[in-house]
């Protein structure tokens, strides 16, 4: 709080620096903190918004910062979506970018994009050696992981300056939904049980059946 009101703030200002001061950058077990920074008028004036990460705690911490200061942004700013014993791509697409932007988060940013089999390089100190890449390069061979799928049901369907849209959520599944800068309606849907659902998409006076499988995510765009 002190750094930002006495020194960054101040020296950011006077040096027309326009760069936007993004505060606590963690995780979403104590929103309490953010909230306690952004209490002070000090700080406050300087601060555009907070950043989560969600290795701990709840998504929805995102929220409560939100109902406390609903003038200042939200930004999910890490987490890895790795594949380890299934490739269920329901589960990070629900709890990371459905979560994320269903509790004001304006983007989404998983790990890194790309890494070799041995999920490098990352430093020592700090660094992450279970993190894998969107895509594993080892040599000439590309793979796509989970993260890649993940994040690309709204990276290809879902350009800057979309803006999230009320939806809402049947038994059994979790959406989200945009409105695009050229008009378009895109809806993500994931489907992390164990069954085929079945479900309809109702919007304005046109209704769409839809089903989708098991560990499966769609992305409907109209």
């Amino acid at each position: 709080m002190k750094f930002i009101k006495n020194n960054l703030g101040p020296s950011f200002k006077a040096a027309g620096i326009n760069t936007k001061i993004i505060l606590y950058d963690h995780n979403c077990d104590a929103p309490e903190y953010p909230i306690s920074i952004l209490t002070d008028p000090g700080a406050n004036q300087y601060i555009a918004g907070s950043g989560f990460h969600l290795y701990a705690g709840p998504i929805t911490a995102m929220s409560k910062v939100h109902k406390a200061f609903p003038n200042k942004d939200l930004y999910f700013t890490e987490m890895m979506a790795v594949s380890r014993n299934d490739f269920n791509v329901a589960n990070p697409t629900e709890r990371i970018v459905i979560g994320a932007t269903r509790n004001w988060s304006r983007n989404v940013i998983l790990w890194n994009i790309a890494a070799d089999p041995q999920n490098k390089p990352h430093t020592d100190n700090g660094g992450c050696a279970s993190c894998q890449g969107a895509i594993t390069i080892d040599g000439d061979k590309v793979s796509r992981n989970l993260a890649y799928y993940t994040i690309g049901h709204v990276s290809k369907f879902v350009p800057p300056n979309s803006v999230r849209v009320e939806s809402t959520l049947p038994d059994g599944l979790s959406d989200v939904a945009f409105t695009t800068p050229n008009g378009r309606t895109v809806l993500v849907v994931a489907n992390k049980g164990k069954s085929v659902q079945t479900f309809k998409i109702v919007y304005k006076d046109k209704t769409v059946t839809a089903q989708l499988s098991a560990a499966s995510v769609a992305t409907y765009v109209w």
